[in-house]
């Protein structure tokens, strides 16, 4: 792979959570939740985006949006359950992209806030038209994704270092 391959990164936050008696980690969606992740799974869908790795929390939430979402897509890309999404650090975050192997080109990361929120305002060097602005005052609700662009090594991934091209919540 050359240090000019042009790689995405997809950060979908899991859709709207129930909050019952389960602990946080097995919190499944509630029913807006079961009709959104779909919804983003279309939606995803439409990017064009051939995912060569999805990385999923091991959250029930994360995975029950998860396998909704996937089923949308006209491919399923090979999909890894990453515990260390759950709860995880923006530094933490960052360094799980910096241990992507050269062979992925575009990844999808099923996770939480404030994580996704905070890895795409940190990545974001620049953006297209107001999709910062918008990401940013929506707070990154529910089932909504960014897509990020950079060019170059996961291992060069740090803030600032990617585009942000778009910026999509289902409620926007």
């Amino acid at each position: 792979m050359s240090v000019e391959t042009i790689r995405r990164i997809v950060l979908l936050r899991h859709a709207k959570a129930d909050w019952g008696q389960e602990t946080d980690h097995e919190r499944p969606l509630a029913e807006r939740g079961r009709k959104d992740a779909p919804v983003a799974g279309r939606r995803l869908a439409q990017t064009g985006i051939a995912f060569d790795l999805a990385l999923c929390s091991t959250a029930a939430r994360t995975r029950e949006t998860w396998k909704l979402a996937v089923h949308e897509l006209p491919e399923r890309p090979r999909t890894v359950y990453e515990e260390r999404i759950y709860e995880a650090s923006l530094g933490e975050l960052i360094a799980l992209l910096n241990e992507l192997p050269e062979d992925v080109n575009d990844v999808l990361l099923v996770g939480h806030n404030p994580g996704m929120h905070a890895l795409a305002d940190a990545l974001a060097g620049e953006a297209e038209g107001d999709a910062l602005a918008r990401m940013n005052r929506s707070g990154y609700p529910t089932s909504a994704f960014a897509v990020l662009t950079f060019t170059g090594g996961w291992k060069s991934v740090e803030h600032g270092v990617a585009r942000l091209v778009e910026f999509w919540s289902p409620h926007a």
